[in-house]
């Protein structure tokens, strides 16, 4: 391992006062008292670590073929981009074990869907958007901005700021006594989230190590109270926007995550013991394995879509042609959201909608007559084809 001078994480001891009111034994109540241990990550805002040739030519390839993949997008449509950013989201959900298939996903973006998962994953879709929205300043605000368009419906009292309270990974709900990790005392969050912010405003190292290093000290900080995986995934796409690696779409970078969790989550681990090389390694292979399964994805769609042509045969600039792509981009649809996403009257969307369910591009979502809904069953298997390769290790 190629030694670094970027600073690992000391610790502390921190007195334990406790808030949890349940009934415990007296050996877990024993077990939950006392002083615990809390980590103190080292600032980062100016550290320079120390990458191996080998390691900094996997960044260049893995970053070449990001750029070579984002300028293919410059001929992708828009409605395959936004299957590739639901994609993500869909993925970086999963690792935190939240998952939903592409119906309930794309029923939820609608206000549709009973499913507590998939109304989170679409909530994550919305982090992504903030992410690569708000790439052009990357700040603090942004960061909870982020974090407020993840958890803002399901959790409003966690957004809006930094944490105020201790949090710890693993051990259990009482104490983070027998935590797997400890992250920093709320008291330093504000110092080392300022420090993080600095250190994104850097142009000296390759912006895919950027996305790298940065992402593993947010996560070692552990800035909210929850959601911070899914935010600091985020960030990820927000750093490769800001420098300019990607401009066209968001790649499903969390699908090479999701494939090798065991060595990413080891990665982390091992990044606060200073080794930064696993993580940036680690981002680079799933940079590969995103482009791969990205692209899988978009020809799988391309070639539908063309199958779609040859069995509708829509006149050019027609709504029956729009239509085409409004199912790529949101699968399971209503008449209203289709006039309205395409600007058309009802009359036309509906024309629209049951020109598509004649050709079998299009059948019924649901029963009954009223607040009908129409899906793509197509699109929805490829996007759950998609999502069953990412969790295939390659």
């Amino acid at each position: 391992m190629q030694p670094s001078h970027w600073p690992h994480a000391d610790s502390e001891q921190r007195e334990w006062v406790s808030s949890f009111d349940a009934p415990m034994s007296r050996r877990e109540r024993l077990a939950a008292r006392g002083p615990y241990v809390a980590a103190v990550p080292g600032p980062i805002a100016h550290a320079m670590p120390q990458i191996s040739h080998e390691v900094l030519a996997l960044v260049d390839d893995a970053s070449r073929e990001l750029a070579r993949f984002d300028a293919e997008a410059g001929d992708v449509a828009a409605p395959f981009a936004s299957i590739l950013l639901r994609s993500e989201s869909a993925s970086s959900s999963e690792i935190e074990r939240i998952t939903s298939s592409a119906k309930q996903l794309a029923l939820a973006e609608i206000g549709a869907s009973r499913s507590a998962n998939a109304k989170l994953v679409a909530a994550n879709v919305q982090a992504m958007h903030a992410a690569i929205d708000l790439a052009g300043r990357l700040d603090a605000d942004s960061i909870i901005a982020m974090h407020r368009a993840l958890l803002g419906d399901s959790e409003p009292h966690m957004v809006g700021r930094w944490r105020t309270e201790q949090v710890w990974i693993g051990g259990g709900a009482r104490s983070p006594h027998s935590a797997t990790f400890v992250p920093p005392h709320h008291d330093r969050v504000p110092a080392l989230m300022e420090d993080l912010v600095a250190f994104l405003q850097r142009t000296d190292l390759p912006v895919l190590i950027t996305a790298a290093l940065a992402h593993a000290q947010f996560e070692t900080i552990h800035p909210f109270p929850d959601g911070n995986g899914r935010t600091g995934r985020a960030l990820i796409h927000g750093v490769l926007h800001a420098g300019g690696l990607v401009t066209n779409m968001t790649i499903p970078v969390s699908a090479g995550l999701l494939a090798r969790t065991d060595e990413y989550f080891g990665a982390l681990t091992a990044y606060r013991e200073a080794e930064v090389e696993p993580i940036i390694a680690r981002l680079a292979e799933a940079s590969f394995e995103a482009v791969g399964t990205g692209r899988r994805l978009v020809a799988d769609l391309r070639e539908m879509r063309g199958e779609w042509v040859e069995r509708v045969r829509p006149r050019a600039g027609s709504a029956v042609e729009a239509m085409l792509d409004l199912v790529i981009r949101q699968p399971v649809l209503s008449v209203a959201l289709a006039a309205e996403s395409l600007g058309v009257s009802v009359v036309s969307a509906t024309s629209a909608i049951e020109r598509l369910e004649d050709a079998g591009v299009l059948e019924r979502a649901n029963s009954g007559r009223r607040n009908r809904l129409w899906q793509a069953s197509e699109v929805l298997a490829a996007l759950d084809d998609f999502a069953a390769q990412a969790r295939r290790r390659p």
